[in-house]
């Protein structure tokens, strides 16, 4: 007895000691505690990406030289010499000291400038690029989620039911397969085909000609190259919000609230909206939460593909240049929008469970 009294008492005076002391609490809190990994993973994610791009096989200087020779008929030495005077960089230069002067440099939020284009910086390379991937991946993103969410409740609610059992068909093919496989039937079938669309013209991000500015004709043409990306986004992406939001809403539906909500005569059309979906929808938003992280990163496979220029196209020619600065400051976008996504979620399900802040 008089050790948990003795407990209890140095409970009751750290806790006190913390209520007086608010930079205690401060560095004793959750706020700080997530906000330190959420910095600590970006250190090591950034740190793990700067020697994994130098593990590729070739470097800037070689990749180079090799295009040369094979596509253009030059001899070694001149190919050698064509690098040496276009790239301003030291392959041979110690791998730590090449790290440390990328700390150095990340410290001052610099990104550095590009190998295969002297003098761009990186971070006007990514500026370029960004806000094409973030429209036509984050339009996507809300068409799939919505869409997914009202699809994914009515196959709950209508669950045995054909609409049902076709919608999850559906949804489990749409969620399995891969969007850079889609975009290729997109325009063998519809492109090549059937000649239902005009791939040459849709191709870019822009038309040529066209400026970046205010006005009807800019944002149409905008829609009209993006509206395959989209497409394809949305189409890939769709099925997993449906299933998500169907297992959601059949776990809501046995909920002891929805059952008492039908017992005092409650409309249905009100519990399906009030009751039911309103609750179901809440675990989606920390998914939907991460996948706004993703957003930067584009897709790879499928921007190239449509040749659409954003950041992940930008990405692939960074991969096969060996464009070391382009590589480490996509990744580290990526990278931070990716942990600041799962720092929110974190905040969010901290407000709507407080167990989870101890």
């Amino acid at each position: 007895m008089e050790i948990q009294a003795s407990a209890e008492i140095i409970q009751v005076e750290e806790q006190e000691e913390i209520r007086v002391n608010p930079l205690k609490k401060f560095f004793t809190g959750y706020l700080f505690r997530r906000s330190l990994r959420a910095l600590l993973t970006i250190y090591l994610v950034s740190t793990f990406i700067f020697f994994l791009v130098r593990l590729l096989p070739g470097d800037p200087v070689q990749v180079y030289i090799n295009k040369q020779m094979t596509q253009y008929g030059y001899s070694y030495e001149d190919a050698a010499n064509m690098a040496q005077s276009l790239f301003a960089i030291d392959v041979n230069r110690p791998v730590l000291l090449q790290y440390f002067d990328y700390l150095g440099n990340l410290l001052r939020f610099d990104l550095g400038t590009s190998i295969t284009l002297p003098g761009t910086s990186v971070a006007s390379i990514i500026q370029s690029r960004i806000w094409w991937t973030i429209y036509s991946v984050g339009t996507a993103l809300i068409i799939a989620f919505v869409l997914g969410s009202f699809i994914g409740m009515i196959m709950a609610y209508k669950r045995g039911s054909t609409f049902d059992g076709v919608a999850s068909t559906i949804g489990s093919i749409l969620n399995s397969f891969p969007n850079y496989l889609f975009a290729l039937m997109v325009i063998i079938i519809f492109g090549v085909q059937l000649g239902w669309i005009d791939y040459t013209k849709m191709r870019g991000s822009l038309s040529s000609g066209q400026q970046v500015e205010f006005s009807f004709a800019f944002f149409k043409d905008v829609i009209y190259h993006a509206i395959l990306p989209i497409m394809v986004y949305t189409l890939t992406s769709i099925g997993g919000w449906m299933l998500l939001m169907k297992s959601s809403t059949i776990a809501t539906l046995e909920e002891d609230y929805v059952t008492a909500a039908r017992a005092r005569g409650v409309p249905e059309w009100r519990v399906l909206t009030f009751y039911v979906g309103r609750n179901a929808i809440l675990p989606l938003f920390t998914q939907l939460t991460i996948s706004v992280g993703f957003i930067v990163g584009g897709s790879l496979l499928v921007e190239p593909i449509f040749q659409y220029q954003g950041i992940g196209s930008r990405l692939l020619e960074s991969i096969t240049q060996r464009d070391y600065p382009v590589l480490q400051g996509i990744f580290l976008v990526i990278t931070i929008s990716v942990v600041m996504a799962l720092f929110v979620a974190d905040l969010l399900y901290s407000r709507l469970d407080p167990r989870i802040r101890s």
